[in-house]
């Protein structure tokens, strides 16, 4: 991933550095697990562990030579030692240390993902919270239908986020895994202990069965709950930039002092984050096409799966962090205009209250239909800048026989259509702790 979208916890994470150190840390931990075992002498393993160093540009220089990384890998640090590095890479292939290594890294990545989806919860539930009472009104097909508050939007949102952050955890946790099962995963050549115990030591989950790779549906389940998540956002950024335009103008996103929106229309101050992270959105779906791709392998592994994961899935990773600390920070910083809904409610003249007026009728004794075609053209009429829609439909006759005015007035009241936010807020209880 460029750097313009990398955090700096993720920045050398999965660098080649950062990658064969995670190598040597498997290498050292099965040497741990052998001598546990009985298998290599404490005083070989701890000949190697004093004298192997990890080397980027040696094993660069003999990948030109051998066109395998792992090797080059294993005969850089053998390079390093005397007799004892015969057990160096003992009874492993190179995907045991590939896959194993990888977990490790995500395992990082995942914690470095959690905390700002953490950050993301929390801002999206200050808003739920803050603007709870604060009406506005709700669209559906891009127009006006009728009044909510501001804040069950992002009450919405955080429902929705939790539920995506919840898939997120188990499809980290199945991906943080161990395979040490040799190059068919039958255990032929080292013993299953040795994954177990390197599993454990490591806090990974010990793959119960696998080929010579770790079933790449793993990956697929992980990077769905990606491409689900960054949905989520991707919704809130489109809301975002909507409410932000001039004729609506509900909210804006921070824009900071010397900022500049546009190099020739000094007035513009455009939603670019919400912009950018829509963006994001798009690459994370478009690299899970590929990663999809990656679990039908021939037989027990090729390595059409291979490029994939070095670009698509890790750009994945980087990318969906950079994305999710992105959008936590907008709405951290986002600026809401309640004047401006409170005008907007205003926009339709009153016919967005007409359902109330239509369901009163009926609970009055008139048919549904009939009291349905008499107040709508009034309704429609209201909303194209007419006459106001109370004001028109109380020269009716049916209106009339059926409500006085004061009954007619309490129909239009905003407060009727928040009356229930708290008890919606309810129902999802870690809105409310």
């Amino acid at each position: 991933m460029i750097e313009r979208y990398t955090n700096k916890a993720m920045e050398n994470l999965f660098s080649d550095e950062s990658r064969f150190e995670a190598y040597w840390q498997i290498e050292l931990a099965v040497l741990e697990a052998y001598v546990e075992l009985g298998v290599v002498p404490f005083s070989d393993y701890e000949a190697i562990k004093a004298k192997a160093k990890v080397d980027v540009k040696r094993i660069q220089e003999i990948e030109e030579i051998t066109r395998h990384d792992v090797v080059a890998f294993t005969r850089q640090i053998s390079e390093c030692l005397g007799e004892e590095k015969r057990w160096v890479h003992y009874g492993l292939t190179s995907t045991d240390v590939v896959d194993t290594a990888m977990s490790l890294l995500y395992k990082k990545a995942n914690a470095v993902i959690l905390t700002h989806l953490d950050s993301l919860l929390k801002a999206v539930k200050d808003k739920a919270i803050a603007y709870e009472n604060t009406p506005c009104i709700g669209r559906t097909h891009g127009m006006h239908g009728e009044i909510i508050s501001f804040g069950f939007k992002w009450a919405n949102y955080y429902d929705e986020l939790m539920r995506g952050v919840a898939r997120f955890k188990v499809a980290a946790a199945e991906l943080e895994a161990c395979k040490l099962s040799g190059a068919m995963g039958n255990f032929a050549n080292i013993a299953p202990e040795v994954q177990d115990l390197v599993a454990k030591k490591l806090g990974l989950k010990s793959s119960a069965i696998a080929t010579q790779v770790l079933p790449r549906d793993l990956h697929e389940a992980y990077a769905s709950a990606l491409a689900i998540l960054i949905s989520t956002e991707e919704k809130i950024a489109v809301e975002i930039r909507n409410l932000s335009r001039t004729e609506i103008n509900e909210v804006a996103e921070g824009f900071s002092k010397g900022q500049k929106g546009s190099s020739a229309m000094p007035q513009k101050r455009n939603p670019i984050a919400s912009e950018n992270i829509t963006g994001c959105a798009r690459m994370i779906r478009g690299y899970l096409t590929s990663i999809m791709e990656d679990n039908a392998l021939y037989h027990e592994r090729d390595i059409s799966h291979s490029s994939v994961e070095r670009v698509a899935f890790i750009d994945s990773i980087i990318l969906f962090d950079y994305a999710s600390a992105r959008m936590a920070g907008v709405i951290n910083n986002l600026e809401v205009y309640p004047e401006r809904m409170k005008r907007n409610i205003d926009l339709s003249k009153g016919a967005i209250f007409s359902q109330r007026v239509l369901n009163t009728l009926v609970e009055k004794g008139v048919a549904r239909e009939v009291a349905y075609d008499a107040i709508q053209p009034y309704a429609i009429a209201a909303s194209l800048g007419g006459e106001p829609f109370k004001d028109a439909i109380a020269k009716l006759p049916l209106i009339q026989n059926a409500f006085s005015k004061e009954e007619l007035d309490s129909l239009f009241d905003e407060a009727y259509y928040l009356r229930r936010t708290k008890e919606v807020y309810s129902r999802i209880p870690s809105l409310l702790d």
